[in-house]
């Protein structure tokens, strides 16, 4: 479940089943405009320039760049990165929670390690002679 706001929480299948709706919207968009609906390729490529778009946002946000409306602009850019990666893990029928906990769980599986090897290097490294 995703917190919104203080009490609210929605589950990331329905995140996606809406995400896949406005997809389809957006397919009917294109087929009308273009003559055919874009392909993943082109939908990983807009999802490059949104995080383009995401990084200036941030370095808005932190000072460094001027843009007005930053902070509404930036939950805008990072709903729509989400939007993308989800678009882009249902078009290749990947189960986004069970990636994204499997991933969670190696990442912490790898950090807990090297913060081990890091306390085992310090403990060496203090008895040596000085």
């Amino acid at each position: 479940m995703i917190p919104l706001g203080k009490e609210t929480t929605i589950e990331l299948s329905t995140l996606l089943q809406r995400a896949v709706a406005v997809r389809q919207q957006y397919a009917a968009l294109e087929q009308h405009g273009y003559g055919r609906s874009w392909t993943n390729e082109e939908i990983a490529l807009g999802f490059v320039g949104d995080v383009g778009d995401l990084a200036k946002l941030v370095l808005a946000r932190n000072g460094v760049r001027y843009i007005p409306d930053t902070d509404a602009k930036l939950a805008h850019e990072l709903a729509d990165c989400l939007w993308c990666v989800m678009i882009l893990a249902s078009a290749y029928n990947i189960d986004l929670e069970s990636a994204f906990l499997h991933t969670m769980d190696a990442l912490e599986t790898h950090i807990t390690a090297k913060l081990g090897e890091a306390s085992t290097a310090d403990a060496s490294a203090s008895t040596l002679p000085k």
